[in-house]
């Protein structure tokens, strides 16, 4: 177990910043950038451009776990890190409304039915307000393509999280469906956690929130039927949830 890990294992972590909304924060209903005292900018040498926040503790975690791959001639770079409702609700409804096609389909067309679409988009793409990128814990790295990691160098960088990645804290919370993980969103190589924050975050939200709170865009009708929370929200790989 690394240091950082060692120490952030005898400190309480507090799951939701001070003074904020529980609901608020766990629905991403805020801007990271405007609590600099609890998240940070994650710096130009492990990210691919300006602008990526993470929770301070998910970010010092981060680097040191960037530092000790690249010693084995591995290069993990941030890609998309924490990202408000208002962002995700703008990637959801330019897919809902067909602005943006998804996987070369327009969905208007394609999936007229409301739940069938939303089925569609959550493939992939969170429903605003349910987004584990809302926490500030989780982050992608290096590519969003499956394809990607099946093939150098993605394949030697998927292998090395795979191998080190829990001694820092981290885990990949949408590992491939099957028995122990029925629901939720398809495979995702590049997507991963800090568990020692997104495991009592993910807690909070099943017992604080419920389908009916996940509102405020288009399509957001369909949530009830599809049973997010229990589906999504937690239909993460049991060693995540743990």
């Amino acid at each position: 177990m690394s240091t950082l890990l060692m120490v952030h294992s005898q400190m309480p972590l507090s799951p939701i910043p001070e003074k904020m909304d529980t609901a608020h924060y766990l629905q991403g209903k805020f801007e990271a950038s405007e609590h600099p005292d609890w998240f940070a900018e994650v710096p130009a040498a492990y990210a691919d451009r300006s602008g990526h926040y993470l929770r301070k503790e998910a970010l010092a975690a981060f680097v040191e776990m960037a530092k000790a791959a690249k010693k084995d001639g591995v290069t993990l770079k941030i890609i998309s890190a924490t990202r408000s409702f208002y962002r995700q609700k703008s990637i959801w409804e330019a897919k809902w409304t067909g602005k943006r096609k998804v996987e070369g389909k327009f969905l208007p067309k394609s999936h007229p039915e409301a739940k069938a679409r939303a089925l569609f988009i959550l493939r992939y793409s969170s429903m605003p307000g349910t987004s584990r990128h809302h926490w500030g814990t989780d982050f992608d790295i290096n590519h969003l393509n499956d394809s990607y990691f099946l093939k150098e160098p993605g394949k030697s960088e998927y292998a090395w999280l795979r191998e080190h990645a829990a001694g820092y804290g981290f885990c990949q919370p949408y590992s491939a469906k099957g028995s122990l993980r029925p629901s939720g969103y398809e495979e995702e190589k590049w997507h991963w956690s800090y568990m020692p924050l997104a495991i009592p975050l993910t807690k909070m939200y099943a017992h604080l929130l419920s389908d009916q709170d996940i509102q405020g865009f288009a399509g957001a009708e369909s949530a009830l039927s599809i049973g997010m929370v229990a589906a999504y929200v937690e239909g993460v790989d049991p060693k995540c949830y743990e």
